[in-house]
């Protein structure tokens, strides 16, 4: 039985409005913390003597742990409720990076970057929060609420890129994955509030979980969505873990580099709030056509125009708007195709495809430039993904899914 179906009325903590304020806080920490990561490719790699390749291949494993067991926390949450589960999640997450300053091995490394930080953030991310919001708020203030929280991660991006440097900095970068763990234990208390939201209190009919599953994957707008997501991790991870690197390689100076993570995050900010507005007024899949194109045409320039600060910052700027904005629309078109009731199980499998598009975008950032010593085959690449995902979003139809708009409620199952 769920934990919202308790016969107390729900306590202070428990309103919408703290609700909301604590899965942004969630999302800013476990979201702008990762995004650090890209920070410490040099001087951690520097420190222990390994190629960048090493270090590239956790963060790639991260992404694909992260993204193999988001299905089964949102299986979990929808089940038991999102508090449980993200607050083991935080745990986990601020386990894997303090361990991480540990890891004398690429085995070790591989252990905690990759496996132990991928499974905590498979419980405490932003995924798990925007579905736990799309089950406890109404449905004229979802939308909002989803683009409130991938703001609230972008800002993490904001904040953390900039004091991970500062970090970096002043105490060395093993010191500094474990000032960055101490954020990550905050998780589990603001977890709390999130508590409730279990099977049975959300929309749509009550099917078991394998027949909501079997039926969104015979659904051919689902299985485009699945399709197009996969590019968005693709571009973020690489960029996240690339990017910092490969300004330094043409002479940027590492601050500026590292204000460039910052500056997506900040216009991020802006780009995941107004897209949860308009996907809550407008056409979603329109909306990710067009932010997909969009990314298309920054990416290029980009590599067209030569490097500079301001080309740097310009870049940081206009991809931060597009950044993180896919998210609410996203996760948007899985509940309106097949409502809330496995939304953390169904988003969590689109979102599988998205952390096995950052897996290859990370993985194969550090083996082109092993290769090549270039990241420029990478990043034609994400502008060619960017054209295939625009394309891919136009005809998905934005209406419930025949089984999930036909079928009648029977009474739960026990």
């Amino acid at each position: 039985m769920s934990e919202a179906r308790g016969a107390k009325p729900p306590a202070w903590w428990q309103a919408p409005a703290v609700i909301v304020a604590a899965g942004c806080l969630i999302a800013l920490i476990t979201y702008g913390l990762r995004t650090s990561f890209g920070l410490f490719v040099d001087p951690l790699s520097d420190g222990r003597g390994w190629e960048r390749e090493v270090f590239a291949l956790s963060l790639a494993i991260q992404n694909l742990v992260w993204g193999l067991g988001q299905p089964a926390a949102g299986a979990i949450a929808d089940r038991y409720g999102s508090g449980r589960v993200l607050a083991l999640g935080g745990a986990i997450y601020a386990l894997g990076v303090a361990l991480m300053a540990a890891s004398a091995t690429p085995l070790a490394l591989h252990l905690t970057a990759g496996v132990l930080v991928g499974i905590g953030l498979s419980g405490g991310s932003f995924t798990i929060v925007i579905a736990a919001l799309g089950r406890l708020m109404p449905p004229d203030r979802r939308s909002w609420a989803m683009g409130m929280a991938t703001a609230a991660g972008s800002l993490g991006q904001f904040v953390f890129a900039p004091l991970g440097q500062s970090f970096i900095s002043g105490y060395g970068w093993a010191t500094a994955l474990l000032m960055l763990a101490a954020f990550a234990v905050v998780v589990p208390v603001l977890a709390a509030a999130l508590r409730g939201g279990g099977s049975g209190d959300e929309e749509g009919p009550s099917l078991s979980l394998r027949q909501a599953t079997t039926a969104a994957f015979g659904h051919g707008s689902y299985l485009l969505l699945v399709s197009g997501f996969f590019v968005c991790g693709f571009h973020v991870a690489f960029i996240t873990t690339h990017l910092p690197p490969h300004l330094t390689d043409n002479g940027v100076n590492p601050r500026v580099a590292a204000w460039s993570l910052a500056l997506i995050g900040l216009f991020n900010v802006v780009g995941s709030y107004g897209a949860g507005v308009l996907g809550g007024r407008g056409s979603k899949r329109r909306l990710l056509s067009g932010i997909y194109l969009a990314r298309a045409v920054v990416l290029a320039l980009f590599i067209a125009l030569p490097m500079s600060p301001t080309v740097v910052l310009g870049f940081a700027a206009a991809m931060g708007i597009l950044w993180l904005s896919t998210v609410p629309l996203t996760s948007g078109l899985v509940a309106v195709m097949f409502g809330t009731r496995y939304l953390g199980t169904l988003f969590g499998f689109v979102f599988l495809s998205h952390q096995i598009g950052a897996f290859l975008g990370v993985w194969l950032g550090g083996v082109a430039y092993a290769r090549t010593g270039s990241y420029d085959p990478v990043w034609w690449a994400g502008v060619v993904l960017a054209l295939v995902a625009a394309a891919l979003h136009w005809p998905i139809a934005e209406r419930p899914a025949p089984t999930f708009s036909t079928t009648p409620r029977p009474e739960p199952e026990t």
